[in-house]
């Protein structure tokens, strides 16, 4: 059990980081699938990016907070500051989601479900490199 501490200890960040990351993936997806098997078509173009945007509007929102908090325990007071930059590097990964969701679906007519979790490994890698250089760096 000490090893495992240890490990833990040792890969903190990246292990909550995981777990957060995969938590956000889930809000994200949930409300992505929400959204097109109630309100939103994912075969017509438009329909499909706004789906995908409102999804990454909601994961943004909880990834901030989890990873303000868990992640990279930030003790920054400007807030305000620390949530532009995370929202700016997040537009960087949504314009890479909307990317792929364009090419994988609406050019190459993969499934959207199944292109969108392949789009979400990406933007987790992308997510973390982003947050760990330009926001929430000490």
């Amino acid at each position: 059990m000490e090893k495992i501490l240890n490990l833990y200890k040792k890969y903190k960040e990246i292990i909550n980081y995981l777990i957060v990351g995969v938590l956000t993936t889930v809000v994200s997806l949930a409300f992505y699938y929400i959204s097109v098997f109630t309100f939103l078509n994912p075969d017509i173009p438009v329909q499909l990016q706004i789906a995908n945007i409102l999804s990454w509007t909601v994961g943004v929102a909880f990834a901030y907070f989890t990873n303000r908090k868990f992640v990279f325990e930030s003790t920054n007071q400007n807030k305000l500051q620390e949530a532009t930059k995370f929202v700016s590097s997040r537009i960087t990964t949504l314009l890479l989601d909307m990317f792929v969701m364009w090419l994988g679906v609406t050019v190459l007519c993969f499934n959207d479900k199944i292109i969108k979790l392949i789009s979400q490994v990406l933007i987790i890698i992308g997510n973390y490199v982003l947050s760990k250089l330009f926001v929430f760096k000490k």
